[in-house]
């Protein structure tokens, strides 16, 4: 029966650019003036103040990957572009000019509110898009990853279309992902600590660590990042009808190659690519920057980096080398977790127990379902 409520960080204070007189903020939960341990805001808050004990500021970027739908006359939810019907579309300039009001009109938006959007793409499913905005310190930037979904919910909405950060609507379409980029910087923000152009990927000693403890608890932390039970059906090595998942399946990095779970796109950062757009921003960051330190204080090697094409490998060799698999359902995801010390310390053993129960019943809700899928394929068998 305590009280609750919202203490605003005005810092994160955002004036609607469609609306003027009304404003977005940002807050953290307490409970009769004290914090509450289930506010994930604050849950991240916690492991940046780790991080500045440490000497580090710790910067994300964002891939944002969206789909935009309507209702057909059946009432099933399609894409929303009639003429969007390439098997494979990915850069699809002239369905991309189709959208362009709507995907200029976030891009504007973005620009006034200073967030220095720099790309925007038709993805590989249909009416599937991508807008990517500059990397800030993790918590602005999980500020503006949570404004960015319901922004463009809100603006899709008013054009009768329905805005979907799912991470896999469609069996026969590519999943969305929001991938993170991530690098550690002295806490004044002006030297990147990932960074050493000596090294052949451009990464620094601590950022190899600070991968491999992404690594190491990779299978626990993608109960965070691939937070539905929906979520572990983008992540699989099988190549939808409109091209690949390009989804990880594997704990593994690699330089510029997409099938990894940890890419080294460029010099002085990595990127995650478990992460879906249904993953809470704060929580997200929270495990990964918890997995990251614990990498760097324990110096893991994060080992050889694969440039396979990992979903061109056998499974059985893949076992052989001792690759090991992320988890293939939420329920397996959840157990990993369960495990994990060092992400349960992050979120909080009683915050982690909770929303271990809460994605398990998901889990069962879902597996007391009988799908189509099912009874097409058992029915005039058995």
């Amino acid at each position: 029966d305590s009280d609750m409520a919202n203490m605003p960080d005005f810092s994160s204070l955002t004036v609607l650019p469609w609306s003027r007189n009304i404003s977005w903020v940002a807050g953290n939960i307490e409970v009769e003036g004290e914090p509450f341990a289930y506010c994930p805001r604050t849950i991240l808050q916690r492991q940046l103040e780790r991080a500045r004990g440490m000497g580090f500021l710790f910067n994300v970027g964002v891939e944002a990957e969206f789909m935009l739908l309507v209702r057909d006359e059946a009432g099933k939810y399609v894409p929303s572009d009639p003429l969007d019907t390439l098997e494979k579309p990915c850069y699809d300039l002239l369905t991309l000019n189709r959208n362009l009001d709507f995907m200029t009109l976030l891009i504007r938006y973005m620009q006034e509110l200073g967030w220095d959007p720099y790309a925007n793409d038709h993805e590989d499913a249909n009416c599937q898009f991508e807008i990517n905005w500059r990397y800030a310190e993790a918590l602005r930037t999980a500020d503006r990853h949570t404004f960015f979904r319901w922004m463009v919910k809100v603006l899709a909405e008013e054009r009768s279309l329905l805005a979907t950060f799912m991470p896999k609507p469609f069996d026969n379409l590519t999943g969305s992902g929001a991938h993170y980029h991530m690098s550690l910087w002295d806490t004044a923000g002006e030297s990147n600590l990932f960074l050493d152009e000596a090294d052949e990927s451009g990464l620094s000693k601590m950022a190899y660590h600070f991968m491999g403890g992404i690594l190491d608890h990779a299978r626990g932390l993608s109960a965070v990042a691939a937070p539905l039970v929906n979520s572990y059906k983008r992540l699989v090595r099988g190549a939808p009808r409109s091209g690949a998942s390009w989804a990880p399946v594997y704990v593994t990095y690699g330089g510029s190659n997409r099938t990894q779970m940890v890419r080294i796109p460029g010099a002085g950062r990595i990127e995650n690519r478990c992460i879906d757009g249904a993953a809470n921003p704060y929580l997200a960051c929270a495990v990964m920057l918890a997995a990251g330190l614990d990498g760097i204080e324990k110096e893991t090697d994060p080992g050889l980096r694969n440039e396979d094409n990992l979903y061109e490998v056998p499974e059985r060799e893949l076992r052989q080398r001792n690759i090991h698999f992320l988890p293939s359902t939420l329920r397996e995801a959840c157990d990993w977790l369960e495990g994990d010390e060092v992400l349960r310390e992050a979120l909080g053993a009683e915050y982690a127990d909770y929303y271990i129960d809460c994605k398990r019943e998901e889990w069962r809700d879902y597996h007391q379902s009988v799908t189509d899928w099912e009874r097409d394929r058992y029915l005039p068998i058995y």
